[in-house]
């Protein structure tokens, strides 16, 4: 084989592999890589798919702006409107907030719920565990201990789309974006200890 027979085919080798990277061909695999830190978790299908509550209109508005407007988050609302939070959660920078969902909520016996929710500093205690005052992504989560606004720790643990805090909440859509905090939307309610 003649060097320019030799030449003249590594070359047409080297074009088989850049071009089809130029007409995108392997762009749907540099797509999904790009965006693989999204929300997860089954919960995610529950979420509003348009408008003001869905992932999209979520990351638009600041935190507690943004769960009011998802129906899945009107009791942690109310909750966080009677404690006077509304601001101080607004006005956050780069929290994470462990937002209960409706169905966390329910899991709580009417009375406790309705003693707790006429109790402003109890359930400031309560709300204020559910906020950590720094970033919390999936990639924190396997393994990580967080300090709560309220001055406690939450723990979490897992892997993949599963992920557990305090042992006793799942987590069951994550890393849902607002414009000035990660949401991590859980099962069930935290207690401070």
């Amino acid at each position: 084989m003649s060097t320019s027979h030799f030449a003249r085919r590594a070359a047409a080798a080297a074009a088989a592999v850049v071009l089809p990277v130029s007409f995108g061909v392997l762009a749907p695999q540099s797509f999904a890589a790009a965006h693989a830190d999204g929300p997860f978790g089954p919960g995610c299908a529950a979420l509003p798919t348009s408008g003001e509550g869905s992932v999209d209109g979520m990351a638009d508005d600041p935190v507690a702006t943004a769960a009011s407007n998802n129906p899945e988050l009107s009791t942690l609302v109310s909750a966080v409107k009677a404690a006077g939070l509304v601001d101080t959660l607004n006005n956050a920078e780069n929290v994470t907030v462990f937002a209960p969902t409706n169905d966390a909520f329910a899991k709580i016996p009417k009375a406790d719920l309705d003693k707790v929710l006429a109790d402003k500093e109890q359930l400031t205690k309560i709300l204020t565990y559910h906020v950590v005052g720094e970033k919390v992504d999936k990639a924190d989560l396997a393994d990580g201990s967080f300090k709560t606004l309220q001055g406690g720790t939450l723990t979490t643990y897992g892997s993949g789309d599963a992920f557990t805090v305090n042992d006793t909440a799942k987590i069951i859509c994550g890393d849902v974006p607002t414009s000035n905090a990660n949401v991590q939307i859980i099962d069930t309610v935290l207690m401070p200890k």
